[in-house]
């Protein structure tokens, strides 16, 4: 499965259940469905975890009596996905409209920490053209 298409066919509960797995590191059903909102019934979570191991998202392995769940994807691998994901649906692909974007949300929250770090990724970049 190619990086760029990776989570894009997720529905709501899917994602929520990828996001405890990313969270856990590897997790049971029982555990994923305890830290899912509304929990839907453990036979639905398991339909859904073979789902996602179906497309590829999870694998499982078994350990103590029980499976455990874990991801395919390397969660910085799939934050990138999901960053490009969102910039190609919501910005036509520009990384400076999301950024711009971004910053018009969360300035007000930056520390000048932070802001220092911001201002070395910039130079990183202009660096590497």
């Amino acid at each position: 499965m190619k990086a760029k298409s990776q989570f894009i066919d997720l529905t709501r509960r899917e994602r929520q259940i990828m996001d405890v797995i990313y969270q856990a590191g590897r997790a049971s059903a029982e555990e994923i469905r305890e830290r899912l909102p509304d929990p839907p019934s453990n036979s639905s979570v398991r339909t859904m975890l073979r789902i996602l191991e179906e497309k590829g998202h999870i694998r499982h392995e078994y350990e103590g009596g029980r499976f455990a769940f874990m991801p395919t994807l390397k969660h910085d691998k799939a934050k990138r996905s999901a960053m490009r994901h969102l910039v190609d649906t919501f910005f036509a692909g520009s990384g400076k409209d999301a950024i711009a974007a971004l910053f018009d949300i969360t300035a007000p929250e930056l520390d000048e920490q932070e802001l220092a770090h911001l201002r070395r990724l910039i130079e990183d970049a202009e660096k590497g053209k």
